[in-house]
Parts: C-alpha cells; sequence; structure tokens
C-alpha cells in the first residue's frame, strides 16, 4: 500500500537551538520593556556619576506605589518613596486607588523628597488647586528645582490615565517633571485646550462623588455594596472635596 508523503520544513533545527539566546528574566515575565528602559536610565557621559532620577508610578489593585529612582550597577535605588496606604493618617481613609488618591500620593512625595534634599524652604509648588497646569520655574539665586522623568512601566498612557495624576501631585508639590498638559483629564484633541473645571473636579474626586450620588438613586443595593467602606467611614458624595482638600 502506497502513502504519500508530504514535505514538512523543520521549523527549529539544532542550529537554532545553539544560537538561541535567553530573554531576560523580567522580560519573559513581562513585567519590563528594556527598550524603555535604555532611554529612561541612560545617563549623558558628560554628566559622570550624576545620578539620572525617575518618577516612577504603579496601581495596584489596593495601593499606589510612586517612588524616586535612580538606576545604578547593581541595581536601582530609591532615593524617596510614598503609598496610598499611608493616607489614612492624612484624613484619606477610602477610595485609596482613585484619581484623587494618585494626586495626593504625588504630592505627598513631592514634598517628602524635597525635604528629604533639603530644597522644601526653596520651592513650595502650586499654593492653589485650580486645574491648571503647574510647571516649577527655578529660582535665580538658589539650586534648580529636583529634576526626574516619568516612568510607568507597561501602563497605557492615554489621555486620563490615573498615573498622571501622581505626575500632577508631584509637579504641584514642586518638583520638575518634563510633561504637557495633554493626556490629563478634561483635554481636548480637537481643539487642543485643557478643560481645567473637568480637571479639578477630578483631582477632588468629584466624577466620584457623581457615581456615588447617580447609584444610590437608581441601584441603593450595588451602592450599598460598591461603596460600603464609604458609608462606614461615613464619606458622602457633598464631602470628598472636604476630604481631599483637608488631606
Amino acid at each position: 500500500k502506497n502513502q504519500s508523503m508530504t514535505f514538512a520544513k523543520l521549523q527549529k533545527n539544532k542550529a537554532y537551538f545553539k544560537r538561541f539566546q535567553t530573554k531576560y528574566r523580567r522580560r519573559r515575565e513581562g513585567r519590563t520593556d528594556y527598550t524603555r528602559r535604555r532611554a529612561l536610565v541612560t545617563q549623558d557621559k558628560t554628566k559622570y556619576d550624576s545620578p539620572k532620577h525617575r518618577l516612577v508610578v504603579r496601581f495596584t489593585n489596593k495601593d499606589i506605589i510612586a517612588q524616586i529612582v535612580s538606576a545604578k550597577i547593581g541595581g536601582d535605588h530609591v532615593l524617596c518613596s510614598a503609598y496610598a496606604h499611608e493616607l489614612p493618617r492624612y484624613g484619606v481613609k477610602v477610595g485609596l486607588t482613585n484619581y484623587a488618591a494618585g494626586y495626593c500620593v504625588g504630592l505627598l512625595l513631592a514634598r517628602r523628597v524635597l525635604a528629604q534634599v533639603g530644597l522644601a524652604d526653596k520651592y513650595e509648588g502650586a499654593t492653589e488647586v485650580n486645574g491648571e497646569d503647574y510647571y516649577v520655574e527655578p529660582n535665580g539665586d538658589g539650586p534648580n528645582p529636583f529634576y526626574c522623568i516619568l516612568d510607568v512601566g507597561l501602563a497605557a498612557t492615554t489621555t486620563g490615565a490615573r498615573v498622571f495624576s501622581v505626575m500632577k501631585g508631584a509637579c504641584d508639590g514642586g518638583v520638575e517633571v518634563p510633561h504637557g498638559e495633554s493626556r490629563f483629564v478634561g483635554y481636548d484633541p480637537e481643539s487642543k485646550t485643557l478643560d481645567t473645571d473637568t480637571f479639578r473636579k477630578h483631582l477632588f474626586g468629584g466624577h466620584v462623588g457623581d457615581y456615588m450620588r447617580m447609584l444610590e438613586e437608581e441601584n441603593p443595593e450595588k451602592y450599598q455594596t460598591e461603596f460600603s467602606q464609604y458609608i462606614k467611614n461615613g464619606v458622602t458624595a457633598d464631602g470628598l472635596e472636604e476630604l481631599y482638600k483637608g488631606a
């Protein structure tokens, strides 16, 4: 009995496996984009051993991590850090991963790192949160502001993303982070303008308050479930702005 033989090309032969290079562990785990990291940590040779600081922002399910990090031969060195789980000591006990909480964490990190490097008195940051973009300017007779670049990891950098709320908090706190306003909440790509009222509303949790009111009217049972911690701590939709102002 004759059987027709089909030709199957051997894709991964011995030569393939002999020349195979294993990727970095964090690349195999899908945790680090090394092309982006190389651009973020590479320092100019003319700056010698000066550290290149990064504002590293990571969001987890229940926390926000913000750190000032510089790369060294032995690994990354963390200069300063702030976390959302620290916010309850400042009066914010609920909603620790929303847009307003990200702003609070960025503000906390900025004031903490400036105090650590001795620049807290020279750079006070924005005195009023009005939804307008703020960029710290160097003092004419003093040291330059603390400078770092934003590192968001693998997070999507879309307009309105929460990672930019942390950056906004750091900028308002007096840290120089190069940025534009095109990724803040309320930016209109057609008119290329930022709606400051919408932006300010999100910085004070106004969007959360609107959702609380809507849910309480339309679906009280779901409201009791989703905002159980708010109810337990006596936080109402109308009191959110005062809560974050106090923090």
